[in-house]
């Protein structure tokens, strides 16, 4: 009888280690998996979740601009300007950044060039007469008073794709036909000869604030401009943008 129970109870002790050897398992391998370190996050992204800037600037366009702005060093650090031109024109597609403070200043609706597209702008151009917008990367310059009222000049700095700003008049100023009543009764907004065009109350406080050599960055998903472009050409063996006198002769300029 004795031997019976010895033998009954060994059997049962023997068939608990593996199931508690294989719940020990499955435990072990949750809790590895669950302690996988997440991929350490780039410099614009720790910046832009600090920001909390997902609900009024895509991170694409951020992180662009940002790459322009440490490499480009602006006479004016503090303030960094995006305009987002995949998205229509009836939503706020130029944010203003303060980037001491870390903080958005202003988010408004502005204009694209007539001849860039209707409700969305498609079309780019460097031309003079085309009527388009010019993507890429602009330093403010100087104010003045002309025929549409208080402006700004933007002075475009890449060679062959917006460096005819000047030349073209291509500048940031109020405009009537850039309104949210404009957007009511036409479902768009109206459209410059290729001026980031602002509304009319937010002209000179948009322009006090980014004036004087603060960086822009008119942001768009174009395979044209991102094959263009050199300010956000790849990191090369010898530095970044080593190889690009021209952009490296303009940030010496900008400094």
């Amino acid at each position: 009888m004795r031997s019976l129970f010895f033998v009954m109870l060994t059997g049962l002790f023997v068939s608990y280690i593996p199931a508690t050897l294989s719940e020990d398992f499955k435990s072990n391998s949750i809790k590895t998996i669950s302690e996988k370190p997440e991929e350490a996050k780039s410099a614009s992204q720790l910046l832009y979740d600090k920001m909390n800037l997902s609900q009024v600037l895509k991170f694409e366009a951020f992180d662009q601009a940002f790459q322009g702005y440490n490499l480009l060093h602006p006479r004016k650090t503090n303030i960094l300007t995006v305009i987002d031109f995949t998205l229509p024109s009836t939503d706020k597609r130029m944010v203003v950044l303060d980037m001491q403070k870390e903080k958005v200043l202003f988010h408004t609706i502005v204009s694209h060039g007539k001849n860039s597209g209707e409700k969305y702008a498609k079309s780019f151009s460097n031309r003079h007469g085309s009527y388009q917008s010019s993507l890429g990367f602009y330093e403010t310059q100087n104010t003045y008073q002309g025929g549409n009222g208080y402006s700004l000049v933007l002075n475009g700095l890449e060679k062959g794709i917006n460096d005819q700003a000047k030349a073209r008049a291509v500048v940031i100023h109020g405009a009537d036909y850039c309104s949210e009543s404009i957007i009511k009764s036409t479902g768009r907004l109206g459209r410059s000869y290729g001026c980031p065009a602002l509304p009319r109350e937010l002209t000179k406080p948009i322009i006090n604030a980014i004036k004087g050599g603060s960086l822009l960055y008119i942001y768009a998903e174009n395979k044209e401009y991102m094959a263009s472009t050199k300010v956000l050409a790849p990191v090369t063996k010898g530095g970044l943008l080593a190889q690009h006198d021209d952009v490296v002769q303009e940030t010496d300029r900008l400094n």
